[in-house]
């Protein structure tokens, strides 16, 4: 068991610096006084401070930013009366129609997602620009948030919701009293994922940005067909320290309805 263990963290280890190595040597050279990635000149912020001097890099951040928190919260909300209503379908074969329709995508791939959202906008002459991208963005997070919320409906004790109708509760009451707080987790984590998903995409949004709009992942690429720059450098830096609070965020949130979760059944066994 010992040397099972041994291997198992050393396999961990290898697997970690693959993953993080090209993150911090990225970092590493935001810092760098040279204009590439060859050898390290010396520390320096310069690079940032081109950045924060940059207004239309500032705007496309705050575009993306703004884009993926209207279709993380547009995409939970809808994908949570998604999950809520394939949870209720009696029937099995329905039930697993519904959850393949979810699936399709999530397995499709990227390229063909933008492909058809594209086609399907300028058949209805939709413009592309902000809007093409939301809706995109919701669409495709939407199986996600489903996916995210259906365990934790699974998790729920019927006998608890028949005991709230006997007694009389609404059908209202027992989804804002009983259900939406047992799945609160589910919730977050799918509002969450959905979040990372619309400020990770590239292939989608590629297919649907117009004129006048863009995001950091299509601006990025731009810029990086024209030579790296340390620039992208540290806005990427930028880009991981506001994905590493989001983590931290959602953990501390995680660990904060856990112990509120123990707490009210603590008080439940006292009384």
């Amino acid at each position: 068991m010992k040397k099972k263990s041994k291997f198992e963290l050393i396999y961990l280890t290898l697997v970690m610096i693959v993953l993080y190595f090209p993150i911090f040597y990225l970092i590493y050279f935001s810092f760098s006084s040279g204009d590439s990635m060859s050898y390290f000149e010396s520390f320096t912020f310069d690079h940032y401070q081109a950045l924060l001097n940059d207004p239309r890099l500032i705007r496309i951040v705050l575009d993306t930013i703004l884009l993926a928190l209207l279709a993380s919260l547009f995409a939970t909300m809808i994908g949570t009366l998604g999950a809520l209503y394939i949870h209720q379908v009696k029937k099995k074969s329905v039930r697993n129609s519904l959850l393949s329709l979810n699936n399709i995508l999530l397995v499709s791939p990227d390229v063909i997602i933008g492909a058809s959202f594209l086609i399907l906008f300028t058949f209805a002459g939709f413009s592309l620009g902000f809007y093409s991208v939301l809706l995109s963005h919701i669409a495709f997070c939407v199986p996600i948030v489903v996916l995210m919320i259906l365990p934790k409906l699974k998790e729920i004790n019927p006998t608890l919701i028949d005991a709230a109708y006997d007694l009389g509760a609404s059908k209202y009451k027992v989804l804002s009293a009983i259900i939406l707080p047992l799945i609160t987790p589910g919730i977050l984590s799918g509002f969450f994922m959905a979040l990372t998903y619309s400020l990770d995409d590239f292939a989608v949004t590629f297919f649907l940005t117009g004129q006048g709009f863009t995001t950091l992942s299509v601006e990025i690429f731009s810029r990086a067909r024209r030579g790296i720059s340390l620039e992208i450098n540290a806005l990427s830096t930028l880009m991981f320290l506001f994905s590493l609070l989001l983590v931290i965020g959602y953990y501390f949130l995680s660990r904060y309805n856990q112990n509120r979760k123990i707490n009210n059944q603590k008080k439940k066994v006292t009384k």
